[in-house]
């Protein structure tokens, strides 16, 4: 039998070294730096891609909904007043929803006007709905702190999250956190993120087909509310990777919970959205200016 060469077991050993390379490599998200598209705002929250190709966003203290169109630094007035709204998202059908400051959740009808579907729990006010998500069947989950609520208007002395009904009726679902603002499902739906802005936990819920949740458990924590914001929204992506803003920038995370990649903002960040083309965008939301990031990934 012929022996190996020396240049052939050194291939043979760099071939292996590179393939044990690449298999502990961990795969970056990101394909860009971010970017911002538009800016000179007051506080805004709450991205929304819409499926025509623009991006709706909140900016909460201006009572104004906008509408980027890509290409076009300036953005345009979608809705005014919004109800100090936050997080923006819809129905199956298309029917845009509104979680608002001013107490309550909301439909945009096609006249452009809001027509309230949730605004109590057991005949008291709702704090300040905060951030909203949709599950395929419909059901509406929304997170509901106090930041936007007076103590002379607060009637609730807890903050809950909830579920909307397909008969409108509103659920409390978990009533634990201090302050709960993200809240987002795993791309299958099995999974629901919800963190504290308090601080900084996520925990991860499990979905049943019926729409409740349970077992809850500590996923991460991005640190506890600072000057740079804190634990605020979260979208996932096709993978199952889980994107949350952070006190110190934007953080991604695997399924297993390792923090794959940081990216850090001079500022505070305040939510996230898929967009694009193909979703392979994520915008990024901060007080006065929003961002683009182009992504290897894909949103759904």
């Amino acid at each position: 039998m012929k022996p190996f060469s020396p240049s052939l077991l050194l291939f043979c050993s760099a071939l292996i070294l590179l393939t044990l390379l690449s298999c502990t490599q961990e795969f970056d998200p990101t394909a860009g730096e971010p970017e911002v598209v538009t800016e000179g705002f007051q506080f805004t929250e709450g991205p929304y891609w819409h499926s025509d190709g623009y991006l709706l966003f909140s900016d909460i203290p201006a009572n104004r909904i906008y509408k980027w169109t890509p290409g076009n630094p300036e953005s345009e007035v979608f809705l005014e007043p919004s109800g100090n709204s936050n997080g923006i998202d819809a129905r199956p059908d298309g029917t845009l929803l509104l979680a608002q400051h001013a107490g309550m959740v909301s439909e945009v009808t096609d006249s452009l006007t809001t027509t309230p579907i949730a605004s109590e729990y057991n005949g008291m006010r709702l704090n300040s709905p905060n951030d909203l998500t949709v599950r395929s069947d419909g059901l509406i989950y929304f997170t509901d702190p106090t930041f936007g609520v007076s103590d002379e208007e607060q009637e609730l002395d807890f903050a809950g999250v909830y579920r909307i009904n397909s008969d409108g009726s509103v659920e409390l679902l978990y009533d634990r956190f201090r302050l709960p603002n993200g809240i987002a499902f795993s791309p299958d739906e099995s999974y629901l993120y919800i963190n504290d802005s308090d601080t900084g936990q996520i925990l991860r819920f499990e979905v049943l087909d019926n729409g409740n949740i349970e077992n809850p458990e500590p996923f991460a924590n991005v640190g506890a509310l600072a000057e740079m914001g804190g634990s605020d929204g979260m979208v996932t992506d096709t993978d199952g990777r889980l994107y949350t803003t952070g006190p110190n920038g934007l953080i991604i995370y695997d399924r297993d919970r390792n923090v794959i990649k940081r990216i850090p903002f001079d500022h505070q960040i305040t939510n996230l959205a898929w967009g694009g083309d193909e979703l392979r965008e994520l915008y990024v939301t901060s007080p006065s200016a929003i961002y683009r990031i182009p992504m290897n990934t894909q949103g759904w």
